[in-house]
């Protein structure tokens, strides 16, 4: 074996391929078929969008696994450990599972160079095989067509919204980024779309789902409602994830597995049950048990973002609201940042120790040509800049941290670390 700890696997992974961003299926599918020749993939459910995808694939679980299937879960990015990427029923795989299958794909590849992310989803499909699970579902990690998890073909295919992110490697409009997104549907395979306004390429598309027409939500008071087509669900309650947005989100997975009910029959209780108990951290996870309360978000797009600016306004009304905030470069900042500038009441940009990542002194010169006031900059460290938030908040104040997952990851080391907060709601 090359290495016999995790972290030196995930190392010499990010600097095994040139380009840590390399759209393709050649190198990943030629790899994969020597893994596993003769591969008969359990059902495969594949999630694409720009926003919604971490919170689909956490409520398909939760019903699949209420259901009693034995599911396996790809996801990226991780939050805090590599190890959340891939589950087997609900649980992390453990280090020595990952290095076993880090050596198994590095011995098949001989000398094809593997990138950061296709190294993952190998892992996570050579796992979930010899795992034997029942089903698996792969979030696609960027756009969808070339994307490695679309080496398989998928038995049902999801897109959850589209938004203008990563243009430069999907295009620069949403009819651009759909096609591509669009790449992981199969012909006579259910395709599914809950984009309330999806892109016309996404409408014509034979066979496609569609949220609004085809299948829909509405609230009734503490309860709602699922409509499809000759079919319906009365008296939900709300999604555990919050934020009005993830109707959107849980409609459109009830519609993909009602799509499946031959091949993978789930029942009513099964869809009740999964969404009242679904956890996913990072989106809208409150922490309310210390001196000032703390709303951890990982918007980082003018899409999700303005989707944090509607539940503060909605959940948190008349709060002074200070925000904790960092995003990589290569995102649309202006559209994040004014998207949520009418809500927050004095900003504190934390640095990150990662080359994509926006300098501070960049933000704050930007966000100041856009009018924006009471901007603190200058932290070494993301815990500092924490504590200036603490430092300067009034007790019926609210911290907001977002912006990347990396800064999502190091504000839940702080809080493990430091006790600064606790109470995770």
């Amino acid at each position: 074996m090359r290495y016999e700890e995790l972290s030196e696997w995930l190392d010499w992974q990010e600097s095994l391929h040139p380009k840590s961003i390399d759209l393709g299926l050649t190198r990943v599918a030629g790899v994969h078929k020597k893994l596993h020749p003769g591969y008969e993939p359990p059902i495969t459910l594949s999630v694409a969008g720009t926003n919604g995808k971490g919170s689909s694939v956490a409520m398909l679980e939760a019903i699949l696994r209420e259901q009693g299937y034995r599911t396996g879960v790809y996801t990226s990015p991780h939050l805090q450990v590599y190890n959340e990427r891939i589950r087997i029923d609900g649980n992390m795989a453990d280090d020595a599972a990952l290095c076993a299958t880090f050596d198994r794909i590095d011995q098949a590849r001989a000398d094809v160079t593997l990138s950061f992310f296709e190294f993952g989803t190998l892992a996570a499909l050579d796992i979930f095989a010899r795992e034997r699970v029942d089903v698996q579902i792969l979030e696609v990690g960027l756009g969808g067509r070339l994307d490695a998890v679309n080496i398989l073909d998928a038995d049902a295919a999801l897109i959850t919204s589209i938004g203008v992110d990563h243009v430069d490697w999907l295009g620069s409009t949403r009819d651009m980024i759909a096609m591509e997104k669009a790449g992981i549907f199969r012909p006579g395979k259910p395709a599914i779309v809950g984009d309330p306004n999806p892109p016309a390429c996404l409408c014509s598309h034979a066979g496609v789902s569609l949220l609004g027409r085809d299948f829909g939500y509405e609230l009734s008071g503490s309860v709602w409602n699922w409509r499809g087509l000759g079919a319906a669900l009365d008296r939900l309650a709300w999604p555990a994830i919050p934020g009005r947005h993830q109707f959107m989100n849980a409609a459109a997975a009830i519609q993909m597995l009602r799509s499946l009910a031959d091949l993978l029959p789930v029942s009513d209780q099964a869809i009740r049950n999964g969404l009242k108990n679904v956890r996913l951290p990072g989106r809208f996870q409150y922490f309310g048990g210390g001196s000032i309360p703390v709303l951890l978000d990982v918007a980082h797009n003018p899409q999700s973002a303005a989707a944090l600016a509607g539940y503060l306004q909605e959940q948190f009304p008349g709060k002074t609201i200070r925000a904790v905030f960092s995003v990589m470069r290569d995102k649309d900042i202006h559209g994040i940042v004014d998207a949520v500038r009418g809500v927050v009441a004095c900003w504190y940009l934390a640095p990150l120790k990662l080359d994509r990542a926006a300098r501070g002194g960049d933000l704050s010169r930007l966000m100041q040509g856009m009018g924006v006031e009471s901007i603190r900059n200058g932290y070494k460290t993301v815990a500092e800049a924490v504590g200036a938030a603490f430092s300067d908040a009034q007790p019926d104040d609210l911290i907001v941290v977002f912006g990347s997952f990396f800064l999502a990851s190091e504000f839940l080391a702080l809080d493990l670390q430091s006790g600064l907060i606790s109470g995770s709601v």
